[in-house]
């Protein structure tokens, strides 16, 4: 059977379509979803970012904050978007590497159904106090918690967030029995922090820091593999008796499968661009956040080299999401 004589000349159309297409990229709004509350971090990040790409590029980014199922529910919508590089995620690290061990079923696949652009920040959690908890050092933490096991409490902001499997991993470490108390995002948890209503929180640097300075929580650590500029003060849980401890909070873009490769690479030189202006490197400090900003190759392996280790914790422990 023999092609219609126009078809040849129709594919190259539309290839070519499909080029100018790409070359334009972008002629309309872009929409990045964020699967956590507005003010948290991810949001606060894919503000920062979204603010200068619409700066470079004269097209609007609009920030949709779709919450739920662990940024479950966002990472879907992302998954199942045209790929068309005008929707993409801001999705934290373990939204693409706890979420798939943490629940039973994943509504779509972190490792084949999206493309990492770049992994953009990565934040580290502190582990704070309330200031009647009457422990000034990780060891005597450690004590106190070994003296009243189960009377200690720590809260996170959901389960399988990085605070949260940053307190399994410290009561895995230090064999010590702690409640986990999760929340529905950070703010109703430094609520109760401050009210004396649970013990500790390993927190987000940038919604723990002010509360710190201010004198209203203690800290004692941070949980990154190294000591954090905003607070060189802190040790590491690493340096406090607990070697290799890292749980950190992390964030960065990634696209539908399928997004044409020139977009993504357009999408990740502009990014990268961005993260290493000084005025947005000066911004994310203010927050307590470090810049990443590595490579479409080096995101991917990041979440394929995570995924496994998150997972043997996640069965130790027994963490569902129905926790």
């Amino acid at each position: 059977m023999s092609l219609p004589p126009c078809l040849p000349r129709c594919r190259s159309l539309l290839t070519a379509g499909v080029a100018i297409a790409q070359s334009n990229y972008p002629n309309k709004p872009i929409r990045m979803v964020v699967g956590f509350a507005p003010a948290g971090p991810a949001d606060l990040i894919a503000r920062v970012i979204g603010d200068k790409l619409t700066e470079a590029w004269g097209q609007s980014v609009v920030i949709e904050n779709v919450t739920g199922a662990g940024a479950n529910i966002a990472g879907d919508r992302v998954a199942k978007a045209a790929p068309d590089g005008y929707t993409l995620l801001l999705a934290s690290l373990a939204q693409l590497t706890i979420n798939p061990s943490l629940y039973d079923k994943m509504p779509f696949d972190t490792v084949k159904d999206v493309i990492p652009i770049t992994q953009a920040v990565f934040t580290p959690n502190i582990l704070a106090l309330n200031n009647d908890v009457p422990a000034k050092s990780v060891a005597e933490l450690v004590a106190l918690a070994r003296a009243q096991p189960g009377q200690l409490t720590f809260g996170s902001a959901g389960v399988g967030t990085s605070q949260h499997l940053a307190g399994e991993l410290f009561k895995s470490m230090a064999h010590v029995d702690i409640r986990h108390v999760p929340y529905r995002g950070a703010a109703p948890v430094i609520t109760d922090l401050l009210g004396g209503r649970i013990s500790m929180f390993f927190g987000n640097i940038t919604s723990v820091l002010p509360q710190v300075q201010d004198g209203k929580l203690r800290a004692l650590a941070v949980t990154s593999p190294k000591r954090v500029a905003a607070t060189p003060e802190l040790p590491t849980l690493a340096e406090s008796g607990f070697p290799g401890f890292d749980a950190t909070a992390s964030f960065g873009l990634v696209a539908p499968a399928g997004t044409p490769p020139a977009i993504i690479d357009k999408l990740h030189r502009e990014t990268v661009r961005i993260l290493a202006l000084p005025e947005v490197r000066k911004r994310f400090a203010e927050l307590g956040s470090e810049v990443i900003g590595n490579s479409p190759g080096e995101f991917s392996a990041v979440i394929k080299a995570e995924i496994p280790q998150w997972a043997k914790l996640i069965k130790e422990t027994g963490i569902r999401a129905s926790d």
